[in-house]
């Protein structure tokens, strides 16, 4: 790593994320608009980007899948943007997969208050994100993602780094290729989205990029899981009004039955879907439902075909 500003000002100067655009020199005379519509067209070229590493999201994928079907956990670390949008998708996976607040987590360098109050200088430690680490107890079953759109930030790359000095799978997301963070992770995501409209700016495009291949990483995870039924949110966790109706049209899409039928099933199973529709297609009570799912570790569609071959 760079011991003085003048490196670090050079080693900035090769990331593409830090590129000058000298054809936007002159961006703010411009009607807002045309800068509306310079950066609907930025933004156009991220999936493409994510496109590219495919091959790389799945196969990383498919080995945090692995890992937390053995009761891993998926803990993302990240600072500034980077590590707001891992604490973002840890946030959503509660409500939407029922999972435990312990099974998917982020840290953002500074700790929670760094969501709201930039503490930037935080990133610069990777004896910091070894301590983080070690405070969650950190085990080999354990996936750890470095998210860093630069892929040089020392917070990430020291969290990758101690991580899979322990034997825990990692995964290192950065916008730059051949980066720090990538090489020292076993599964390396380089989502190469170049410069910024606003040079050094990686809060756009390259936070646009993080934020689409952290929903793939956590939705197909869950997916791999069983926390879905198809495309139904069948362990969503039904916590106010609206996942309340939710649930109950879950219900209705994977069972076609009727709202009595749906209300009976769901008060038995203790609002719990994924028992309510077990319950439903293959006529079970609640006890039995729910023993068919432990069996399964909570796959739906397999607790359906350990019924019967007639069950979907």
């Amino acid at each position: 790593m760079p011991t003085t500003y003048s490196e670090l000002r050079a080693q900035l100067a090769t990331l593409t994320t830090e590129a000058f655009r000298p054809e936007l020199a002159e961006i703010d005379r411009l009607p807002t608009a045309e800068i509306a519509a310079l950066m609907n067209q930025e933004d156009q070229t991220v999936p493409t980007a994510v496109a590219k590493q495919l091959p790389a999201i799945a196969a990383a994928i498919d080995a945090t899948a692995e890992r937390m079907a053995r009761g891993g956990r998926l803990l993302y670390l990240g600072a500034g943007t980077a590590g707001r949008l891992g604490v973002l998708d840890a946030s959503e996976c509660p409500p939407t997969f029922n999972t435990d607040p312990s099974e998917v987590v982020g840290l953002i360098a500074g700790g929670p208050t760094a969501m709201v109050k930039a503490a930037e200088g935080a990133e610069d430690s990777k004896e910091l994100a070894v301590a983080d680490l070690t405070a969650l107890g950190l085990t080999a079953d354990d996936t750890v993602v470095g998210i860093s759109a630069s892929g040089r930030t020392p917070y990430a790359v020291g969290a990758v780094e101690h991580a899979r000095a322990l034997g825990a799978l990692t995964i290192g997301l950065s916008c730059n290729a051949d980066s720090a963070l990538a090489a020292a992770a076993e599964h390396g995501i380089e989502v190469v989205t170049g410069p910024e409209l606003l040079t050094g700016s990686t809060r756009l495009k390259a936070g646009t990029a993080q934020k689409l291949v952290l929903n793939m990483i956590s939705t197909i995870t869950m997916i791999r899981l069983g926390k879905t039924y198809g495309n139904l949110m069948v362990d969503v966790r039904a916590s106010n009004d609206k996942l309340q109706a939710r649930s109950r049209r879950i219900v209705a899409l994977a069972t076609g039955a009727t709202d009595e039928q749906i209300e009976t099933a769901l008060r038995s199973a203790g609002g719990e879907v994924k028992t309510a529709i077990l319950m439903i297609l293959a006529d079970l009570d609640a006890k039995t439902a729910e023993r068919r799912l432990q069996d399964t570790r909570g796959h739906l569609r397999a607790a359906l075909h350990a019924t019967g071959p007639a069950i979907p």
